[in-house]
């Protein structure tokens, strides 16, 4: 058997045994050895030589969101990425690609197997040779036609124990939950009627880590996507994972624990893979999953995505300038994945200290006024908003002219370029990249507001479109690459590298940016107003060199220490 090093094994023991007591701590240890010893070899395989620098950006994508008729989607997509963004990106996050009966992939039936309609692991294995691959851990919860819930419903072991039977008279009202439905669903076994939990559907059905065999199970599912070339492993809905009556059931210290034992597993057997939190939360629970430095090496910055609609929308900086004041220091060899989209709509609960629920709800109808949807979370005073489903792009028009697509561009590129030069790793969804419109046909076919920015896309018709200057795809795309390509070069935009915001008047977003050995200095400046703004550049700065260059369709404008900006005109001003 693989011997566990000694500082590794006291390490892990520690968390078994608050996780699971003493006397299952040595079982449990003998157990790991037995999986560090299928896996041992990871180290040799893995090639990543650091955690991220200034190249690194992850592009978000479902398996089969493009297609090409006779052909595997994974291929299809492969070919696409090899074609369009080999040399701009570094990184591919492939949602779930597994079998699955729901929730467009996140309700697993079978962790192991690539959804044969989508293609097989070579397929996968092919892509995470050109791209850093970011895979899903499906792990909070699975789908009933899952083989571990039919097991569980006809009582065969260890799955009867996978799952969480609760009486449906228990007082579970301090349950803080993401959704309206309820919370326990009847099902029928060999035992009779039982009610199991389900945080997010009744075909999502939550998985019971108080069993240390479940853990032990996903602990191989973690290391197996690592053979296959995962890089970067995304916990999705890792704030529900454990459950204890009485408590919310969110954010406990039991699955803190989970994610730093995942986190010493990793750095033990796979130095180099990276582990992400999903956790659509305020931002002060969102950043507890750094634990110590100890925890995630990334958690998405959630707050950003809906704190920049606000701005924008708002055409006020105030509260973002406040807020990205306080958010640019992370632990050692930690940091934030900024995003503004994904295939999940825009939450509004990290909104919730930063703003007024005034303010939320006039949010709210201004994307209702935009054309798109509103989904809703339970709480103990009644349903409140939860997520905003529409695309980036739409969100990003303005109300007063909202058929203007120029205007709706300039505010679109903005946004992004505010994303792309603040601290972190930048993570693009597709849609974003070729400024897709809300798609209401998918919604009408499924039923689910979140389908709005889940379209699929025919290969043949989106090349034609990227090849044609003339549309609203080539120009976002065109400058998206753009951007990606400056970005890349400049050692200032290491996710490591310093960030200091800068004070200036509140149609003006700004903050600058130092590379770790200090020799580069950037300014980023943004005008998220509809109106001309001036912005003075910090004492005297000489040689001057704007390296966005007009790529927000205006030259820039500077006068001694003044910059010049036309409406929603970004600069990215090197010195």
């Amino acid at each position: 058997m693989w011997r566990l090093s000694y500082s590794f094994r006291n390490r892990v023991k520690n968390r078994l045994s608050f996780l699971y007591g003493e006397k299952r701590v040595n079982r449990l240890l003998e157990r790991l050895g037995l999986l560090a010893s299928r896996y041992h070899d990871l180290k040799e395989r893995i090639k990543c030589c650091h955690l991220w620098d200034e190249h690194t950006t992850l592009i978000i994508t479902y398996p089969d969101m493009i297609s090409l008729p006779g052909e595997k989607p994974l291929v299809t997509l492969d070919r696409f990425l090899t074609d369009f963004l080999q040399d701009v990106v570094e990184g591919v996050h492939i949602l779930p690609f597994f079998p699955y009966s729901s929730d467009e992939g996140f309700s697993v039936i079978d962790y192991k197997r690539v959804n044969p309609d989508c293609g097989e692991w070579e397929d996968i294995e092919n892509i995470a040779k050109k791209f850093r691959l970011m895979v899903d851990l499906v792990l909070n919860h699975v789908s009933r036609c899952s083989t571990w819930f039919q097991d569980y419903l006809s009582g065969i072991a260890p799955s009867i124990n996978y799952f969480i039977e609760i009486d449906p008279k228990t007082d579970l009202s301090m349950v803080i939950r993401p959704r309206t439905s309820p919370l326990l669903t009847k099902v029928k076994t060999v035992f009779g009627e039982r009610y199991v939990w389900t945080t997010f559907s009744p075909d999502q059905v939550d998985l019971n880590y108080s069993h240390p065999d479940l853990l032990m199970e996903m602990l191989e599912i973690l290391l197996f996507y690592i053979s296959k070339g995962a890089r970067i492993i995304r916990l999705d809905a890792i704030a529900y994972l454990w459950k204890k009556i009485g408590t919310t059931c969110l954010n406990l210290p039991e699955t803190h624990e989970v994610v730093k034992l995942f986190r010493d597993i990793i750095e033990y057997l796979a130095p180099g893979v990276i582990l992400l939190t999903e956790t659509n939360l305020p931002h002060h629970e969102n950043v507890s999953y750094f634990g110590e430095g100890d925890e995630a090496h990334m958690v998405y910055q959630f707050a950003l995505p809906p704190l920049l609609l606000y701005t924008i929308h708002k055409e006020n900086a105030a509260v973002l300038t406040n807020w990205a004041k306080t958010v640019s220091i992370c632990p050692k060899n930690c940091t934030f994945l900024n995003f503004t989209a994904s295939h999940d709509g825009i939450g509004v609960r990290p909104l919730e200290s930063l703003v007024d629920n005034s303010e939320i709800e006039e949010l709210v109808n201004i994307v209702h006024t935009l054309g798109g949807l509103v989904s809703f979370r339970q709480t103990p005073t009644g349903a409140k908003p939860y997520e905003l489903n529409i695309t980036y792009f739409d969100a990003l028009k303005d109300p007063q002219k909202p058929e203007d697509l120029q205007w709706q561009i300039k505010r679109f590129l903005c946004s992004q370029i505010i994303m792309l030069g603040l601290k972190g790793v930048p993570a693009i969804y597709f849609h974003s990249l070729i400024g897709s419109s809300n798609n209401y046909e998918g919604v009408q076919k499924t039923g689910q507001n979140r389908s709005i920015n889940r379209a699929r896309l025919d290969d043949r018709y989106l090349r034609e479109s990227l090849n044609n200057a003339e549309t609203k795809e080539w120009k976002v795309f065109n400058a998206y690459k753009q951007l990606l390509k400056i970005r890349r070069e400049h050692t200032a935009f290491h996710p490591d590298s310093f960030q200091r915001v800068l004070d200036s008047n509140e149609s003006i977003f700004a903050f600058e940016r130092t590379s770790l050995n200090k020799k580069e200095r950037i300014y980023c400046v943004h005008n998220i107003s509809s109106k001309p703004q001036k912005f003075a550049l910090p004492g005297e700065v000489k040689n001057i060199q704007d390296l966005l260059g007009g790529i927000c369709g205006h030259e820039l404008k500077i006068e001694s220490n003044n910059v010049f900006l036309e409406p929603y005109q970004c600069c990215w001003i090197k010195c």
